[in-house]
């Protein structure tokens, strides 16, 4: 059954209504920050190029003939389309940046800047706007104009070197660099306003895809620490503790399951397994010797598992009160019976029709979460620039010169 917990009125104040957010963005690091602050009331104006847009718009068409890329990180957003090398587009961002608390891009390093959009060139005219610049190696240093991509930072970070299987690197299945870079963006915009609402001043944020992606390395990085050996590549499998990792089991699914300490191992061995005999055996009666003897132990768990199903593996292993999770496909998660129990998804609005979204992880109980029409490709230009102050026949003539 779907939870019951109170929502609260979809009309109450949000955090960040009143905010809004002008964003040069394009692919995944920038639109999931700002998409964030959407989500929190902000009123945000996606800046694109026109006729092409938001390059993430034609990375597939998986979903109802839209990119699923740009599905995740673009609802709640107004799409203003302008060429920001015509002459009179620097006037329209004037009148932009007037009306703008927070100004976030993640164009090529250096492109803001040749354009008057540095912080230091903004400052002076709105001392209030905070301005978030967002890149792949930061700025200064010999890699400030290299380029970056998701994969490649996942490379220059050492995630790489520690993830996949001891023969072969693997990638995360996830941009994991782009969302790692968007969160610190988010959560350091969020902090710049209330320093803001201290100091009545605007700030600068450097947010660099490789610094926020060695943060997240912090376990690999201290464990090699002054020489010492990485943790090797275990596959899904965990480094430095056994059992754990994903098992067959007889149905031909697999199910993931981990041990923390000898109480739970004595639990896995006579409730799970059946044989309470392996307790004290002398190859596995503490992690480090489970570890050294990973495979005989593997070896003993699958044939266990081959004689069950997944249900009934996990039934055991809830009994023995040992942590498991189903390794499920991308089906599985869409029809996951506790994001449905607990309400998690909702419907969104788009050019291709009504479309599933996940509510925000982290729910507050005095309001919802905005979650409004994924934009088309510059639906909010005209009246964008109406607000503004463009009249109709000045607006017509933009778009005719290709401007907007």
């Amino acid at each position: 059954m779907p939870t019951t917990t109170s929502m609260p009125a979809s009309d109450a104040p949000r955090p960040l209504d009143g905010i809004t957010v002008i964003s040069l963005e394009h692919a995944i690091a920038a639109p999931f920050c700002t998409r964030q602050l959407a989500d929190m009331g902000a009123r945000v104006i996606k800046v694109e190029r026109p006729g092409v847009g938001d390059f993430a718009r034609g990375y597939d068409e998986r979903v109802k003939g839209l990119a699923s890329h740009f599905v995740w990180t673009n609802r709640s957003k107004e799409s203003l389309t302008l060429d920001l090398k015509h002459p009179d587009a620097s006037g329209v961002l004037e009148k932009l940046l007037d009306e703008a608390d927070v100004l976030v891009q993640n164009l090529a390093p250096g492109a803001a800047a040749r354009m008057g959009l540095s912080y230091e060139a903004l400052s002076k005219k709105y001392p209030r706007l905070i301005v978030c610049d967002i890149s792949g190696y930061g700025e200064g240093g010999d890699y400030e104009k290299k380029k970056a991509y998701d994969l490649l930072i996942q490379s220059e970070s050492g995630f790489l070197s520690v993830t996949g299987t001891p023969e072969t690197p693997a990638k995360a299945g996830c941009s994991m660099s782009d969302i790692a870079a968007g969160m610190y963006a988010y959560s350091s915009i969020l902090s710049a306003l209330l320093l803001r609402g201290r100091t009545g001043k605007g700030s600068r944020i450097d947010v660099s895809m490789l610094e926020s992606t060695v943060e997240w390395m912090g376990f690999p990085m201290y464990y090699a620490f002054d020489g010492a050996e990485p943790p090797p590549r275990a596959g899904a499998s965990h480094a430095t503790i056994s059992p754990y990792g994903p098992f067959p089991v007889g149905d031909g699914s697999e199910v993931m399951l981990g041990l923390q300490n000898e109480r739970e191992w004595a639990s896995f061995c006579t409730t799970v397994l059946g044989q309470p005999e392996l307790i004290d055996d002398s190859r596995f009666n503490a992690n480090f010797k489970r570890v050294e003897n990973k495979d005989a132990l593997r070896v003993l768990i699958v044939t266990v598992f081959a004689a069950l199903t997944r249900e009934q593996v996990i039934e055991r292993l809830e009994a023995a009160s040992i942590a498991n999770a189903s390794v499920n496909t991308m089906a599985d998660v869409w029809a996951h019976p506790q994001l449905q129990q607990r309400a998690r998804w909702t419907q969104i609005d788009s050019e291709a029709g009504s479309l599933p979204a996940l509510i925000p992880p982290a729910t507050n109980s005095e309001f919802q979460a905005r979650m409004d029409k994924i934009p088309a490709l510059g639906e909010h230009s005209a009246a964008i620039l109406q607000k503004l102050g463009y009249t109709p026949e000045q607006i017509q003539s933009y778009t005719e010169q290709g401007m907007i």
